[in-house]
């Protein structure tokens, strides 16, 4: 056996109930999964499911309280009324549209189709719930993406918020619920218990949010994406690793994923699947191929037969430093840094 072929491991794990041929799932960005086309060359790629792009809050609420019109009729008048809710052709699908899409997705492929919802308040969400499920999807993922800017409201309130979200849309449908997060909780283990609590079946960490930017030759706002890199997998890494064995759900790793190696340890963690989009857009949807053959590789010359013997070895609860994803690590690491350049008496004075 060469290395240019090698053996090939069983890398199928479960996720959500679901058993999947691999745990590399291509995940929400509309470029990938708006295209039909593109979900079945991922599934040819190996890829062991598909979170879809999401459909966001807005773009339900725009259909069920009719405001197309009640926004564009008058705005002539009020230039400000035309910035209060997104236009509608900022959103690539309606609500029908993304319906459909399922549908034909669950046709044309025969791996897991994982449908997302964007928002921050109950809105239209448990009525869409329903309607994704009995358009086929196999699962569902939430995608709480809330700023809170409100100087009254207190984080206790939204936390709350958040739960009955998800309680809501849990009581509406039977498929299984996958709960997007973000990192900024006062407490993120206990508000991942009490998600745990509300019925959620996995957490998926972390939500990345795309933070504004200003153009300087135009002086205006706008949107600039950065494509995730390595260095941010260090944040999910850390906290799989410190709920895994103590919170009873699957655990789905995203951001900063490029290669086999970097999935090999979120699963190291307790990851159950790796979630991979930025180094899709990079290098194309055939990467998945490079990425599993990494895998492989990796099993196969430290003598793995399979990635549930290693799931969760190197998480808080099996690791022999337990410390190691604490504060006390933090100091250590400090400590540790060797700079690039050596530092001069009076460099070192002034840094301290």
């Amino acid at each position: 056996m060469t290395n240019d072929q090698p053996k090939k491991m069983d890398i199928t794990t479960t996720y959500l109930g679901m058993n999947l041929r691999s745990p590399l799932v291509p995940s929400a960005a509309a470029p990938l999964t708006e295209n039909l086309d593109n979900i079945k060359r991922m599934e040819d790629s190996g890829a062991g499911a598909v979170v879809l792009h999401s459909i966001f809050e807005e773009q339900l609420t725009l259909e069920q309280f009719e405001l197309e019109h009640h926004l564009t009729y008058g705005t002539e008048s009020f230039a400000e009324a035309l910035t209060y809710f997104p236009e509608p052709e900022t959103f690539h699908v309606g609500p029908e549209e993304y319906l459909n899409h399922i549908r034909r997705a669950k046709e044309m492929v025969e791996i897991p189709i994982i449908a997302s919802l964007n928002g921050s308040t109950l809105g239209g969400w448990t009525e869409f719930a329903r309607q994704i499920e009995a358009a086929g999807a196999d699962a569902l993922e939430l995608n709480i993406y809330s700023i809170p800017t409100d100087l009254d409201t207190p984080g206790a309130q939204i936390e709350a918020d958040l739960v009955e979200i998800l309680r809501t849309v849990r009581s509406a449908v039977q498929i299984p619920i996958a709960l997007k997060l973000s990192p900024f909780y006062s407490n993120l283990a206990h508000m991942a218990k009490q998600f745990a609590d509300a019925g959620v079946n996995g957490l998926v960490l972390f939500n990345r949010f795309y933070q504004p930017d200003i153009d300087m030759d135009e002086l205006v706002v706008r949107p600039n994406i950065l494509l995730s890199t390595p260095q941010a997998m260090r944040l999910p890494l850390r906290w799989i690793a410190i709920l895994y064995g103590r919170v009873a759900v699957d655990f789905a790793a995203t951001s900063g994923i490029q290669t086999g190696k970097d999935a090999i340890e979120m699963l190291m963690v307790g990851a159950s699947i790796t979630q991979v989009c930025s180094t899709l857009l990079r290098h194309g949807i055939s990467h998945l191929r490079t990425i599993e053959a990494d895998m492989h590789r990796w099993l196969e010359e430290r003598e793995y037969e399979s990635i549930r013997q290693l799931q969760g070895s190197m998480s808080q609860r099996n690791c022999p430093d337990r410390s190691a994803f604490e504060r006390v690590q933090y100091m250590k690491g400090i400590q540790s840094y060797t700079p690039e350049h050596p530092l001069v008496a009076g460099e070192e004075t002034a840094r301290r």
